[in-house]
């Protein structure tokens, strides 16, 4: 059924899922259209770039919520084992216990990599700093902080492929458990 659209950042919302269950070049501008509700003529008034300047809206606006959400608290708190904690609660609802695949991800493997590599880049680069950054003020070794950065977020995009190819959400919940105690989080 299509949602009824009064402006564009009601848009972004529905383009995100559509990208992510059909990655870019499946998302058609006829399965955008029927999910959005809007003609392709209103789609071109929203996104006169059409489906590229459609993916990099929607870029942006998941990168603003992990950088309110994850990456500025990871940076910012005094508390970095509060602040791990607070990120893998927030991580388990974002992807919805492992039902929702990471749209950055999809891009990254996706025809769409090329114009938003250095974006794709940021994101991930963002995430191991602010984590690393997090988990030096928890108490580890700063060498050994950016390991298990890149090692959990790592972790948290392939349990989101493994639950998505193997059908089994509970996967994501398992991975972010043993994840969570290599950061030093207890149970």
């Amino acid at each position: 059924m299509a949602r009824s659209v009064a402006e564009r950042a009601d848009v972004l919302p529905v383009l995100g899922e559509l990208f992510r269950a059909h990655g870019f070049e499946g998302a058609s501008l006829a399965v955008i259209a029927k999910a959005t509700g809007l003609g392709k003529g209103s789609l071109y008034n929203f996104f006169p770039g059409g489906k590229e300047e459609m993916a990099a809206a929607v870029l942006a606006n998941v990168e603003e919520w992990f950088e309110s959400n994850l990456f500025t608290p990871l940076s910012d708190a005094p508390d970095g084992a509060a602040a791990i904690a607070a990120m893998f609660t927030a991580v388990d609802g974002y992807f919805r216990s492992g039902r929702r695949m990471c749209l950055v991800g999809v891009f990254a493997l996706g025809d769409i990599r090329d114009p938003f590599g250095a974006r794709i880049h940021g994101y991930f680069q963002r995430w191991v700093d602010s984590l690393a950054a997090a988990l030096v003020r928890a108490g580890q070794d700063a060498g050994e902080a950016r390991s298990v950065a890149e090692e959990v977020v790592a972790g948290i995009q392939g349990a989101l492929v493994m639950a998505r190819a193997t059908d089994d959400p509970a996967v994501f919940g398992r991975v972010l458990d043993r994840l969570k105690r290599r950061c030093g989080l207890a149970e």
